[in-house]
């Protein structure tokens, strides 16, 4: 471990940092105001139907009654500071959740208890799992009817793979849920139904259940004993393990990634909070149990550089988001991982190679602020003002340079065309596009190459609104905005290579380059690579840096309908210098994007289309219309299970294009009764006759 004193050891045994996680409408925002008032943060409970929670504080979460965008707070819980970021729920915004979980230690996750397991609950399962972040379990609305809390511990069991351990059970269920027993503590808890939930009793387990309880308790405790091998010797030998002694083993499960304790409540009803946010302190990793990170050195990416948990090391932090604040300016979030933040100290971003000054620093609670003098190891905090900084972007000492792995964002599949509505409005609406790109690397920005049109490309029909809303309201822009079109995308089907030759007058220099580039289909997800085999003696780091820039730049139109290249890989094969004096990065980035342009003539250029996940619940009468509607979509069902409560769950994909106005007719087909929820699967190549109706209604 590193060496932090035992007084900087004891300051981060106290520290915990997680996130709230869960599909839309669990009862995450609900759980975290529940969270505030028993803490004390907040002096009222703030509901999410009255649009007047604390981190819902954006106008269009209050109106919709969802979470947009991931908001953070601290709060004290028994001697502990918990640092917490509450996440939204729908798949549009699902980067909130990537970039939250990318800095976090641990994780709620939170599961509605009449529903289980929903799709976006395997999402955000998934996204933990990716950056191996530990998670205890709250199945939540335990109040609701059809609320079932052994199907919902199964469902994390089958359908995320989860070795979920209830570590409480409900007392009494729908309107009779009363309170939840402890199995660890086997003791009950009691919340009578008048006030907030602030009082409860501890009680023995009521009899009529003792029982019950009991045979789940023993089975409980068999699980636990296995992650402490003194532990299971001790219980096989016929002696009982005290609470204190199940808590340690269960913890070492949980931060091994083997356990996940579930705990059960009803969050708007003000029952079973408290003891998940002891649980929490129980079992979620300090930053110290999560350890050092290992970065590398931005000169040589093989070389790695282990950043300890430690006041007094080099800084190294990460900047996870960014927002605009119209007082403060631009707020860069940070999660520090070594050493102390300090304002008025000048670091180093090592992506730009541009230095930045720390001006001011704040702690965050939602949309307020409370400004600070140092954020150390282990502190969630926001900088203000800083101009070269992105999302995924490190910030370290200036003479201890290392980088930290950045973030992968996933790939926009809709966008609209946006056109300023006079002159006087081009400007203000390209700053206020370029501010919410920046905010949101999920939504990207481009202009048509044929048509001049500024294209805002996002993550779904929501996701979009949202971001129009914002540029209408907040960057106060008259704008016309064009109906919602499908994100393509182009991509090769085969090896090709490509070679030009630059050898003309630029900027008044007679300048020549020549470059080689060997193209190669990647798999689906892969992204754009680039790698170099040239060993000339002459290919400085400077010519090698802009022969990629012109190969990525150049992947930015493809050749069928100019949407943006994927999962390509260019490899440089060659290149020639005649002359050092006549050879600038101009000429090479040319060269290099005319090769890349050759090659792809070359290598049968495919055009893709989005497909999306769906899983659709029906009642049983309208199955049959649901399913030919979606065959009717080009939609493939891939299966078919009988839902909790009666009716059907079905798992289907289909492509975005032929889902437009979807929720609308679903709701005319099952007169009402039938849900959906959607999210992004893969680009895949588009049948032949449809991506020749597509290039026709594109005038291609």
């Amino acid at each position: 471990m590193s060496a932090l004193d035992p007084q900087n050891v004891g300051e981060l045994q106290w520290t915990r940092n997680f996130g709230i996680m869960a599909h839309i409408d669990a009862g995450k925002t609900t759980t975290t105001e529940r969270i505030l008032f028993y803490s004390g943060k907040s002096h009222k409970i703030g509901e999410v139907h009255d649009g007047d929670t604390v981190m819902d504080w954006m106008e269009q979460e209050q109106e919709r009654g969802i979470t947009i965008t991931a908001a953070a707070t601290t709060v004290a819980w028994k001697d502990h500071r918990l640092n917490i970021i509450d996440t939204p729920g729908h798949v549009d915004f699902t980067i909130e959740v990537e970039r939250s979980l990318r800095v976090l230690d641990g994780a709620i996750a939170v599961f509605d208890g009449v529903n289980g397991v929903e799709p976006q609950s395997e999402t955000v399962w998934r996204q933990a799992d990716k950056y191996k972040v530990p998670r205890i379990c709250f199945i939540n609305k335990m109040d609701r009817v059809g609320a079932d809390f052994v199907m919902s511990v199964n469902s994390i069991k089958e359908k995320l793979f989860g070795n979920a351990i209830p570590i409480q059970v409900p007392i009494g269920l729908e309107d009779s849920f009363i309170g939840v027993v402890d199995l660890i503590e086997n003791k009950a808890y009691i919340w009578d139904n008048f006030g907030k939930g602030e009082d409860f009793s501890v009680t023995e387990i009521p009899a009529d259940i003792a029982n019950e309880v009991e045979k789940v308790r023993i089975q409980t405790i068999e699980q636990i004993v296995e992650f402490d091998d003194a532990l299971m010797e001790k219980y096989l030998g016929g002696d009982l393990p005290t609470p204190q002694e199940l808590k340690s083993a269960l913890r070492k499960g949980v931060l091994s990634l083997k356990a996940f304790p579930v705990l059960c409540g009803s969050a708007f009803k003000n029952k079973g909070v408290q003891p998940l946010i002891d649980a929490a302190i129980d079992y979620l990793p300090t930053p110290i149990d999560r350890g050092a990170v290992t970065g590398h050195d931005p000169e040589k990416p093989e070389k790695d550089i282990i950043c300890k948990v430690d006041f007094e090391a080099p800084v190294v932090a990460l900047a996870f988001k960014i927002a605009t604040d119209p007082f403060a300016g631009t707020l860069s979030f940070v999660r520090v991982y070594s050493g102390t933040v300090k304002a008025g100290e000048t670091l180093l971003n090592p992506r730009t190679e541009k230095r930045e000054r720390i001006q001011r620093l704040v702690k965050l609670h939602a949309n307020s602020r409370s400004e600070v003098q140092l954020l150390k190891a282990g502190d969630i905090g926001a900088v203000v003002g800083l101009k070269f900084t992105g999302t995924g972007d490190t910030l370290c000492d200036v003479k201890h340079i290392v980088a930290l792995e950045s973030m992968i964002f996933p790939e926009p599949v809709i966008s609209v065309a946006i056109e300023a509505k006079s002159s006087g409005d081009l400007e203000k609406m390209m700053v206020g596009l370029e501010k919410l790109a920046k905010e949101d690397p999920s939504c990207r920005l481009r202009q048509d190459p044929e048509t001049g049109q500024t294209l805002l490309s996002g993550m779904g029909e929501l996701h979009l609104e949202i971001l129009v809303d914002r540029l209408f309201r907040e960057h106060k822009v008259q704008a016309n905005v064009g109906k919602q079109q499908v994100s393509y995308r182009e991509a090769i089907s085969q090896k090709a290579s490509g070679s030009a030759t630059v050898d003309r007058l630029m900027a008044g220099e007679l300048q020549f380059a020549r470059v080689d580039i060997t193209l190669e289909p990647l798999p689906r997800g892969s992204g754009i690579q680039f790698s170099n085999l040239v060993k000339n003696p002459q290919l400085t780091a400077v010519l090698a840096k802009a022969i990629e820039s012109g190969f990525r730049e150049s992947a930015e139109v493809g050749p069928i309908a100019s949407y943006s290249m994927i999962d390509l890989k260019g490899t440089l094969t060659g290149i020639e210098i005649r002359d050092p004096q006549s050879t600038s990065e101009m000429a090479f980035k040319a060269a290099s994007s005319l090769a890349m342009r050759e090659a792809v003539k070359k290598a049968q250029t495919q055009l893709l289309e989005p497909i999306m996940r769906l899983e659709v619940a029906s009642p049983d009468e309208f199955v049959g219309p649901v399913i030919g509607d979606l065959n009717s979509r080009r939609g493939k069902v891939h299966s078919m299970n009988v839902k909790a409560g009666g009716g059907q769950i079905i798992s289907a994909e289909a492509p975005l294009g032929s889902l437009f106005g979807y929720a609308t007719d679903l709701r005319s087909l099952s007169q009402g009764r039938a849900s959906f929820s959607m999210e992004f699967k893969s680009y895949e190549a588009i049948p032949t006759k449809q991506r020749d109706e597509i290039l026709v209604h594109l005038g291609r």
